[in-house]
């Protein structure tokens, strides 16, 4: 059967930290040669798109996500000529580029910024938000960190507003120079043949223009899908305006041109009706938001059929979910696993066999583990603002303020340096055996790297699994997720155990198996499926 749906519906993404994935010149950074250097690998695991993390110029004070300069590479990755043959390299084996953009903010070490700060009356000035205080900050409204947006500079008598950080000063996208100016960075990576952005808080866009006091709220912690109620304040008047909604849209219409047909994937946060509303009325915003529920996963059938049956009801044909286990900014799903790999084989399967877009962290496919740097040594600019709370509290709490741990440099081989670099590491490798790395694992038959490409590459050569329907069935008295995907006359069923104990089933005798592991069975019409296993069939529906 002919697949007609549009790329980016069917790809599945992985996402390269470049801090830390291939050091090339022994510097400990990881650098866009040493990524050049992996790609036949990533191209082996079996992925479609890679999304990279930052690698623009930028004081690096926020790892990248503070950019001076978004039409330069930073030093420490390169040059442009290593980036140009970064995505010529990426398309010859037949995948996607895509890259971060960061269009809330900027480093205050930008030019723009350096410009807006310089006097009241600059040509920059209205680049950003500034306001008067009167003796006091303009509003109460709180960072996403959990600090006063507003920062005071002495030198004008004003208050400048940052929704992360206070090196990170936020655009002011109510200045139409402004939003010419950042198309035109769209502009410039798009004729270089990127195939998309992810684009990072764009539900911290807009600001409302009367700039009215936040309510008042009884939360305190935020959650990675809920970060317009935190720090006791509901962020009514700085997070998930409207304009943010109908600026998606202007974005997708900006882009569209481009014969690469580019997409847009959006981190922002909210309840399924704000997550919508970025998309679109008429799926004409941004192509996909990135979903964090998975991330706080309840290890059990009924969380993940209740997740399905949700995504189904919100986010029906043309919309698509996504389905993310982790990322720069989240702990380790391995270590919420307790590194079990046999439930990390049946996440993993959950996460690509489900329809939608199943999001890789770099290092997941080998289950690499979450680091132990304290708070009081985080490079992490968050761990530095907590670094007197223990980290053993931060864990207790479920809040994640030592990013640091979460990006500890690729694990290839069990070398000096684990095949990253040979030189110091910018963080600590720190210990691990032969089998945690790619090279022990590629050898091992059924290793989780081997589990991830078996994955991929399923996904990848079938259609069903890439763009048919998802219908769950009920299966009581277990521990078993059971989802048909269809499509055409085609129905490829899953069978995932998230229990201890085996089950067994009667099956029709007219399937084909299409994959299998953790000692699944099939004998004679009869699955059976021990704790912590899966099985996927396939059979046709007679006409």
């Amino acid at each position: 059967m002919e697949n007609k749906m549009e790329w980016w519906k069917q790809t599945s993404i992985y996402q390269i930290y470049p801090w830390s994935f291939q050091d090339s010149n022994g510097d400990g950074i990881g650098d866009l040669p040493g990524i050049i250097r992996r790609l036949d690998q990533i191209q082996d695991l079996g992925v479609e798109t890679i999304w990279f993390s930052p690698f623009y110029r930028s004081p690096g004070e926020d790892f990248g996500y503070d950019i001076s300069d978004y039409t330069a590479i930073d030093p420490r990755f390169g040059t442009m000529e290593d980036c140009d043959k970064l995505i010529r390299e990426i398309h010859k084996r037949k995948m996607k580029v895509v890259l971060d953009m960061v269009m809330n903010h900027t480093s205050d070490k930008h030019p723009w910024f350096i410009e807006s700060k310089s006097s009241k009356d600059n040509p920059k000035r209205d680049f950003y938000i500034w306001k008067k205080g009167k003796n006091k900050k303009p509003n109460n409204w709180i960072s996403m960190v959990g600090t006063s947006g507003w920062n005071y500079d002495k030198s004008t008598d004003e208050f400048y507003y940052s929704n992360f950080l206070s090196f990170q000063p936020d655009l002011n996208y109510r200045n139409p120079k402004v939003k010419k100016a950042m198309f035109g960075v769209l502009d410039f990576w798009l004729k270089k043949g990127v195939d998309g952005f992810r684009l990072d808080i764009f539900n911290s866009i807009y600001k409302d223009e009367s700039f009215k006091d936040n309510p008042f709220s009884l939360r305190f912690f935020p959650t990675p899908d809920n970060h317009d109620e935190a720090f006791f304040q509901k962020k009514t008047y700085n997070l998930n305006l409207p304009e943010s909604f109908l600026f998606a849209k202007e974005v997708r219409k900006h882009i569209s041109k481009y014969k690469q047909k580019p997409f847009l994937i959006g981190e922002v946060s909210g309840s399924g009706k704000v997550l919508k509303s970025f998309l679109g009325e008429k799926a004409d915003g941004l192509n996909l938001v990135f979903q964090f529920e998975l991330i706080h996963f309840d290890y059990h059938a009924q969380f993940f059929k209740e997740l399905l049956d949700k995504n189904e009801k919100e986010f029906p044909t043309p919309f698509t979910p996504t389905y993310v286990l982790g990322n720069h900014d989240q702990r380790r799903y391995i270590d919420r696993l307790g590194g079990d790999i046999r439930k990390a084989k049946v996440l993993s399967a959950f996460q690509f066999l489900a329809r939608g877009i199943p999001v890789v962290y770099y290092g997941d496919e080998i289950g690499r583990k979450e680091g132990r740097i304290s708070n009081f040594l985080g490079k992490d600019p968050i761990a530095k603002m907590n670094r007197f709370v223990p980290l053993f509290l931060s864990n207790l709490l479920g809040i994640y303020i030592n990013r640091d741990n979460c990006r500890l440099p690729m694990l290839w081989d069990d070398g000096e340096g684990a095949g990253f670099t040979t030189g110091k590491s910018w963080l600590p490798v720190g210990k691990f055996l032969a089998s945690d790395t790619v090279s022990g694992q590629k050898k091992e038959k059924n290793s989780l790297w081997n589990h991830y490409r078996s994955l991929f590459h399923l996904r990848k050569n079938s259609n069903v699994l890439r763009e048919g329907s998802l219908h769950t069935k009920q299966i009581s008295g277990s521990d078993v997720l059971c989802f048909e995907r269809k499509l055409g006359d085609k129905v490829v069923t899953v069978y995932l155990n998230f229990g201890d104990k085996s089950w067994k089933e009667l099956l029709p005798v007219n399937f084909n198996l299409l994959f299998s592991f953790g000692g699944a069975d099939l004998r004679e019409g009869k699955l059976e499926l021990p704790g912590h296993s899966g099985m996927v069939t396939e059979f046709r529906l007679r006409k």
